[in-house]
């Protein structure tokens, strides 16, 4: 079992569809409530989560990917939902262990700007997957997607997981 803690998206609420899924396939989820108007307080509230559960991964939607990046998170790996960093905060580049989702018919956050955050980074490009057929990523395949971007990773910490 993974600890995950999930950021959702601006205007989006705790217990949504992805942090469900998560839950279901059998993983604990941390799903604050962040601020949507304030975005330090919002990245407060996501740092204050972290330090105090610490979990295996942190996955940010949207404008939580953007809240994910601007936190102190350490060697904690990031699964990027279509993250609109470049709407938030002043993040321009990501960690090593961070794979980035993003939908090329997302109407909201160009899937260009992922690739300039994967390009930024210096990460090789299959760290951004291609998935899904709009911005929420909320149907079965980019679920599964995210669901086994979680595990690679959680499984490259040294398979932290097991503890």
């Amino acid at each position: 079992m993974m600890k995950l803690l999930f950021l959702h998206g601006w205007t989006s609420v705790p217990g949504g569809r992805k942090p469900i899924f998560l839950k279901d396939a059998g993983h604990q989820v941390l799903n604050p409530a962040l601020n949507d108007e304030d975005f330090d307080l919002a990245v407060r509230t996501a740092q204050a989560e972290f330090d105090q559960h610490l979990p295996d991964v942190i996955v940010g939607s949207s404008r939580g990917g953007a809240v994910a990046v601007n936190m102190n998170s350490g060697d904690t790996p990031l699964v990027l939902l279509c993250p609109a960093w470049k709407n938030w905060g002043t993040a321009t580049t990501v960690k090593p262990q961070t794979i980035i989702l993003h939908s090329r018919q997302d109407d909201v956050i160009p899937f260009a700007d992922s690739e300039e955050l994967i390009n930024n980074s210096g990460l090789p490009p299959e760290m951004l997957i291609e998935v899904g057929d709009d911005h929420r990523l909320a149907d079965e395949e980019p679920l599964q997607a995210m669901l086994e971007a979680c595990e690679r990773l959680a499984n490259l910490q040294d398979n932290r997981c097991e503890k």
